[in-house]
């Protein structure tokens, strides 16, 4: 039977061990600073390169339209044109044509967009479209990457932070003293859920409040909706850490599997670039990836002003795999090896 007394006696105790280990605590707060400040300067400023998106069928022609080569000129085609028409509000693209419909989207605020109307106007391509400005401030690379950059340091935080800590227990005899004691399988493996999500919650927060002191990213949308998608997410990768340390007591085969299990996440759920321009099944394999749903949604709410209903699929799907990874992790969990 669940006893709170004895789960809050472990969540005591794995909280005090975490603040205590001061390496760890001090490289959780200050390794994404470095990497956010880091990408800040390295990535502050404009492309050379125009870049063009169309919609629709049609096909544009960049020497008939603009007059120039098509090496200075990249050619984006976009599927949603309500997607597309906000990249030309942040910069993203340079000028957005519309063939069938004989209309175009341009942001005078946008230094490449100025150039390209003035050299449609030049060139007289402009005679039968429809002009349709929009505007908006650019979207620097620190404001798109932080949120993934923030997931990651969760993703991190709550896989090894979980995973090595069992491990370690196992293979130090703790796990098997603990079995003496009145305390249930269920009692500690919650403790440890609960104490890693609170200690990852708090320490993003920290991170969260003093980068938006330092850096001035955007934020669109709701800091409550940016925590709960965050402690959600969370929780789905601290259950993925329980089921990968659920039995093992090699901290080389939890580093081996952790690692496994991270750097496809890091790769392909859209930390450092997007997903839209690769293959089918690659872009299939990130969506199954739960740092990936964790990612975009965080993303969605700081960047577009998403409300709940929006991210609601994201978060119904870590809810899903959620469950299924704790279920495997208990029906698997042992005391010993």
């Amino acid at each position: 039977m669940f006893n709170p007394k004895r789960f809050y006696a472990v969540l005591v105790a794995r909280n005090l061990e975490f603040v205590r280990d001061y390496a760890s605590l001090g490289w959780g707060l200050l390794f994404p600073v470095f990497i956010v400040i880091g990408f800040a300067f390295i990535f502050n400023g404009q492309q050379a390169l125009y870049t063009l998106g169309t919609v629709g069928d049609g096909k544009v022609s960049v020497e008939d339209l603009l007059g120039l080569d098509e090496a200075l000129v990249d050619i984006a085609p976009q599927d949603d044109l309500e997607a597309a028409i906000r990249k030309v509000e942040r910069h993203g693209l340079d000028l957005l044509i519309e063939p069938a419909a004989a209309r175009y989207w341009i942001n005078p605020e946008s230094p490449n967009g100025a150039v390209l109307a003035k050299i449609l106007k030049a060139e007289g391509s402009v005679v039968g479209l429809k002009r349709l400005p929009v505007s908006g401030d650019a979207l620097r690379y620190v404001d798109w990457a932080l949120p993934g950059v923030l997931a990651m340091n969760i993703m991190f935080a709550a896989l090894y932070g979980i995973g090595f800590v069992i491990v370690r227990y196992r293979k130090m005899g703790v796990l098997k003293r603990l079995l003496a004691t009145p305390v249930s399988a269920v009692e500690f493996l919650s403790a440890q859920l609960v104490s890693r999500l609170m200690l990852i919650l708090v320490v993003n927060t920290i991170l969260f409040v003093g980068l938006w002191l330092t850096v001035d990213f955007r934020m669109e949308g709701s800091p409550l909706l940016l925590l709960l998608i965050f402690a959600i997410g969370s929780t789905s990768l601290i259950a993925l850490g329980l089921l990968v340390a659920a039995r093992i007591s090699s901290e080389e085969l939890a580093n081996g599997l952790l690692n496994v299990a991270t750097w496809p996440m890091m790769l392909l759920s859209e930390v450092w670039f997007s997903m839209a321009d690769a293959a089918p099944w690659l872009q299939r394999v990130a969506d199954a990836l739960p740092l990936t749903h964790m990612t975009r949604s965080a993303r969605a709410v700081m960047l577009d002003n998403a409300g709940f209903t929006d991210v609601l699929p994201s978060l119904l799907y870590l809810v899903g795999v959620t469950a299924a990874l704790l279920i495997a992790g208990a029906l698997l969990f042992r005391w010993e090896t």
